[in-house]
Order: structure tokens, then sequence, then C-alpha cells
């Protein structure tokens, strides 16, 4: 414990400096403005700014993105209570008790729990990252080539059958992002693979192109006929966001059991946001001496969900920092930043970069408070954005997204590349395909196929020394066991489905004859 708390300290003078502080309060404005704003999320956000930080030393871009990340989280709960407007999915389960809070003229006091409750939940997530990097760094060295493979094949596994909708379209959209990954050059042959002739694409295709493409251009282009304006009447002073004594008793313990809800799903890789907010909403109306009441302006309602949240979204980073297994399609693209900025994310990354690492965890604490700073005095502002008409915010988008991706490498090739996955990703969510699998198939391929040529060389080609090795072994059961169950979850699902069937057709069999 005493180390954890030097290293928190080391972690606090990086954060402190003044680069650092500086873009982590940029990423927290501008994820906090970007979750306030419907249809602009994190992922369009950190799309747009991830060739900035090419240009940057590691340490600040991964503030920034980080930043962004969790000031969106809050940022989205705004819009979902004050006007029943879910920016992002997360927030859809707030819209259920916030919205009618507000109408109750309790909005004020809506936000005044989601600011307490993301404040304790984030506070909680950051200290099960502390305390838990200890063991990271003690099992650390036991991790070769078989072993990361296998924690890899793990994320690929989870992130693709957890993945909204149909377990067999996540699989095939990870199977579409492996393929993207291996086009280029064959690390150890040298040879071309995939690139069609197209000289451009020897190096690979481009991971801010893909993610502009995918999660930018694509949600713009299915949003483009949007042309209606929110208005909004709503007026908030300050003393309005302070909650009573009897509201703050009212909402502490859903609070607790919300963050406990987002701490052990945080610490699940392929479990997104979406997933935890519903299950402590549903845990709460379960375990509600009225459960009726839900819907009508419950505080637990609010409480709940946003503190799962909140702290889901601290402990994402432990799977996807120390083990590299990114938690969803966000965690994915800082995967991808580590890469780009040439650091290896996994079991080595807290000693051989604790700056990052203890850093990260530092300035998550200090953008939260910047969080509350700012969210008090400006909610008639966020409120205000939200009347920006889209046809205004279409266009300047895809100027920084154009301006954005031919800046990574000066080729006008980049662009038709974040085009050609604008469209694809577009025509995937229309036949409700999930692109979020591909981001992970993409970053994580590489790296999959890397350590198993590896791990196969030094076995001189025994493919059990996947299972030989015990924590290597672990992992291959937890996955096979893994696609057990949601092959056995699919199943069983349409086997209810056929048999509900057959029996409204004897339904309507027997009406008819009588």
């Amino acid at each position: 414990m005493s180390q954890a708390l030097q290293d928190l300290w080391f972690g606090f003078g990086v954060a402190f400096q003044g680069t650092n502080l500086m873009w982590s309060f940029f990423g927290v404005l501008v994820g906090n403005l970007i979750g306030v704003l419907p249809g602009m999320g994190a992922l369009s956000a950190i799309s747009i700014l991830l060739p900035l930080t090419y240009v940057m030393h590691p340490v600040p871009a991964i503030l920034m993105l980080a930043g962004i990340f969790y000031g969106s989280q809050y940022g989205g709960a705004i819009g979902a209570i004050l006007l029943n407007l879910p920016s992002h999915p997360p927030h859809a389960v707030t819209c259920l008790d916030g919205f009618p809070m507000t109408k109750a003229g309790k909005g004020g006091t809506a936000l005044g729990i989601t600011m307490i409750c993301s404040f304790f939940a984030a506070s909680v997530g950051i200290l099960v990252m502390i305390f838990a990097s200890p063991l990271l760094v003690a099992v650390a060295f036991k991790f070769g080539p078989a072993e990361i493979f296998s924690i890899m094949l793990l994320g690929l596994i989870a992130g693709s059958t957890m993945s909204r909708g149909s377990p067999l379209k996540g699989v095939a959209m990870t199977l579409f992002g492996l393929l993207c990954g291996v086009v280029g050059t064959d690390v150890n042959s040298g040879s071309f693979r995939f690139s069609f002739g197209v000289p451009e694409l020897s190096d690979g295709l481009e991971l801010v192109a893909i993610a502009m493409g995918l999660f930018g251009v694509a949600d713009f282009l299915l949003n483009v006929n949007r042309m209606t304006v929110i208005t909004t009447n709503t007026k908030l002073r300050i003393r309005d966001m302070r909650p009573s004594m009897a509201e703050m008793k009212e909402a502490f313990w859903p609070m607790v059991r919300g963050t406990l809800v987002g701490t052990v799903f945080g610490a699940m890789p392929g479990t997104g946001p979406t997933i935890t907010t519903f299950i402590a909403y549903a845990l709460e109306r379960k375990i509600s001496k009225t459960p009726e009441k839900f819907g009508t302006g419950m505080i637990a309602g609010v409480a709940s969900p946003e503190a799962s949240s909140h702290s889901k979204t601290q402990v994402d980073f432990i799977p996807t920092m120390s083990l590299g297994i990114p938690g969803d399609a966000v965690m994915a693209l800082i995967l991808g930043a580590l890469m780009i900025q040439g650091i290896a994310p996994g079991p080595q990354l807290i000693t051989e970069h604790p700056d990052i690492f203890w850093g990260l965890i530092a300035s998550f604490w200090i953008g939260n408070v910047i969080l509350i700073i700012l969210n008090v005095p400006m909610i008639g502002v966020w409120v205000k954005m939200l009347q920006v008409p889209y046809r205004y915010l279409f266009p300047s988008a895809m100027f920084f997204i154009a301006v954005g991706v031919f800046s990574t490498q000066n080729s006008l090739f980049q662009i038709w590349e974040v085009l050609a996955f604008g469209v694809i990703g577009a025509l995937f969510i229309v036949l409700d395909f999930s692109v979020a699998p591909i981001m992970l198939g993409f970053v994580l391929g590489p790296m999959v196929e890397e350590n198993f040529r590896r791990a196969m060389l030094l076995s001189r080609g025994d493919v059990t020394v996947f299972v030989q090795r015990p924590i290597s072994c672990a992992f291959v059961i937890i996955s096979t066991l893994l696609l057990i169950g949601v092959t056995w979850s699919s199943w069983r699902g349409r086997a209810l489905k056929k048999v509900e069937k057959d029996a409204d057709k004897l339904g309507v069999e027997a009406t008819s004859d009588a």
C-alpha cells in the first residue's frame, strides 16, 4: 500500500505539470461539450482528435483522450435529464426517472445527484486501479507470447460475443476487423498481402481513417436528414442543483450499489457501459420496496445507473492499459493511440511507462474536480448548445475530419479511406451490425498474430504450448466456456421463440375452428 501511495504521489507530480494539466482540461471540456450534443459521442470526438496525438508527447495525448472519455459520460446525462434526450445509449436508462424529475421541477436536483454520484463512483474506480496495480506488476513478468495471445483471444471473443445484437454478427464484425488488420506488409516475410497492388496500402490501413469513418462519418451519414432544432425553456440556478439531506440519504445506497456494479463490469472486457447501466437500474428496481414508482421520478433510478457508468469508465482502463484488452470501442481507440506512440500495452506498461500509468490515474481525480467546477456554473451554456442546428454541425465536423486525417500522412488517399469506411459503417449499422467489434479486431489482430507466431516459434510448432502453461491455459478455458455459453444462450433463445411462434399459431387455429 505504501508503494502504491508513493506511485500515486509521483502521478500527481506528472499530472500537475503545466502541459499535461492543460491537455487534461482541454479533454474534459471537449468531452463534456460533446457529451451534451446529440449524435456526437466520445467515439466521434476521439476519432476526430486522434491525429492530434501524432505530434504530442504520449503522456498529454493519453490524458486528453481519457478526459474526453469520462467528460462525455457526464455531459450525456444533461440532455437525458433535462430534455429526455439520450444523446448516448448508456444514458437511455437515465431518461426513465431523470426527465420525470425535471417535469416535477427537480431537474437541478437530478443533475446535482448525478454530479455527486459521478465523483464518488469515479473515486472508487480510481482506488481500485491504484490498489490493483501492484498485483498486476507482480504477475507482469510471468506473461510470455503464449499468455499474451490467450489474453488477446479472450478479448476478441468477449468483445465480439458480448456486443449489441446477435453474437454471430459480432463475430463476423470482429473477423472483418482482423482482415483489415492484416492488410499491408507481412512482418516476418516482408511480402505484401491483401494490398491489391495499391502502393498506399503497403503500410496497412490507417487506424485514424477507420475510426473516423466507422464512428464519425457513418453516424453523420445516418443523421444527415435530421433538421429539427431542439428548444427548451429549462432554467437552472446553482442552488437548484444542491440536493437536500433527505434526497442524499435516498440516493446513497443506490449510488454504492451502482458503483459496485460498474466496478465489477469494468474489469470484464467486452461489456459496454450500456449493459452496465441497465443492469444497475434493473438491480435497483428489483430490491426496491416500491418498484412500481420507478419511471415516475425516483432518485434511485438516476443515482444507480449514473454511478455504475462512471465507475466502469475508470475501471475500464485496468484491462486496457495493463492487459491490452479494450473493454469497448472507445478503449480500443485509446489502445490504438498508445500503439501510435510506440507504446505496447500490457502487464509491463506499469513498470516501463510509470509516468503514463500513474499520471493517468492522478489526472482522473483532477479531471473529475474540473468537471464539477465546469458544470455547476455552465449548465445553462450546455443546454443552449443542444440547440445547435444539425445543418451547421454536420459540415463543420466533416471539415475537421478531412483536415485531421489528411494531416496524418499528408495524403488524399487517407481521405478516401475515411469515406469508404464511413459508407461501410453506415451500411453495417443499417443492417443492424455493431461496428465496435471491427475496431477491436483491427487493433488487436496484429498483436494476436505476432504473439501467436512467436509462441509457435519458441515451442517449435507445438500448438499445445497454449494449454501447457497455467496462465495461458486458464484464459483458453475461459474463452472456450464463453463461446459455449453464448452458443447455448443463442440456441435457447431461438428455441423459445420457435415454441412461442408455434403456440401462437395453434391459438389462432383454435380460434378459427371455434
